[in-house]
């Protein structure tokens, strides 16, 4: 996709989801597809839950958002994917819900194959060689190392602020200083110190009088969306995600297909780490103990 063609593209998810559905570009011919993983083993988000054959609430739209992006998308739940040769696929994205050693566990809530452990050092070392990733929502606990941190609970689902700290990475466009959004928020805790933040969440409005809201919440802010590099890749994360009108919502959107197309090296953006900067007392939080 030419510079031009993908930033209207990029633009166009900003002004609504009909519009943007119909601005979307197809898949450069003979490129390679995306890989959206979604395995559910602690729990089964209602967007990526299958009726049959058909293809999730979010699978659908990140079809059609990582058109806007140049890409066919290959959606699976299937673990037994990561053990084959990974340089076929573009990016790897990842909706699933557990740990590499849950997501190992025969069972899932879904019923579909594990993932092995040489499939998971094969992702590892795909990764650390270049292979392009992303992570939505639960998507941080398959590969903590890759994305730089780690989630250890969340509250209840409620408004928070996320500030935006770093207005030209792509998908921030227009998204001025701060917004609100309804969410599930993960508690995130354990960031790297090379992490380019995106997005900081700020708690200080958030309801914390459950019990659960406090031990999650009652803290400084922290990052919640962020880019870096493990290894040879651009590794990309944002905690939204939860919902289906989550999934509709155009700031959303536009996040998910920037970090994509920065991933893919469709655009180019300065991720010098500015986690210091931007939310100096992140790693200060202890989680209280269980």
């Amino acid at each position: 996709m030419k510079r031009r063609q993908a930033l209207q593209a990029l633009g166009s998810v900003v002004l609504g989801w009909p519009l943007a559905a119909r601005a979307a570009e197809g898949p450069q011919p003979g490129g390679r597809k995306v890989l959206l993983f979604s395995r559910s083993a602690l729990y089964e988000h209602s967007v990526i839950q299958r009726h049959g054959n058909e293809l999730s609430f979010a699978e659908k739209i990140f079809v059609t958002l990582a058109r806007q992006a140049g890409c066919a998308v290959e959606c699976t739940k299937d673990g037994r994917v990561f053990e084959g040769d990974l340089s076929r696929y573009a990016a790897v994205v990842t909706y699933s819900c557990g740990h590499p050693a849950d997501l190992m566990k025969p069972a899932s809530l879904d019923h579909s194959p594990p993932l092995s452990e040489r499939g998971w050092k094969n992702l590892d070392a795909s990764v650390r060689g270049g292979l392009p990733l992303v992570g939505v929502h639960p998507g941080i606990w398959f590969l903590p190392q890759a994305f730089g941190a780690d989630c250890f609970a969340h509250g209840g689902q409620q408004a928070a602020k996320m500030l935006v700290s770093s207005p030209r990475f792509p998908g921030t466009s227009g998204l001025g200083p701060s917004f609100s959004l309804f969410e599930e928020w993960f508690s995130l805790i354990q960031f790297a110190k090379d992490l380019h933040v995106v997005l900081v969440q700020d708690c200080a409005g958030m309801s914390k009088a459950a019990p659960l809201d406090r031990s999650c919440y009652d803290r400084p802010p922290f990052p919640a969306t962020w880019a870096r590099r493990y290894g040879k890749a651009r590794v990309f994360y944002t905690s939204m995600g939860h919902r289906e009108d989550v999934w509709t919502n155009p700031i959303f959107q536009q996040i998910i297909v920037g970090g994509l197309s920065w991933t893919l090296g469709r655009f180019e953006a300065d991720i010098t780490p500015n986690i210091e900067q931007v939310a100096p007392q992140a790693n200060d939080f202890r989680p209280p103990p269980k």
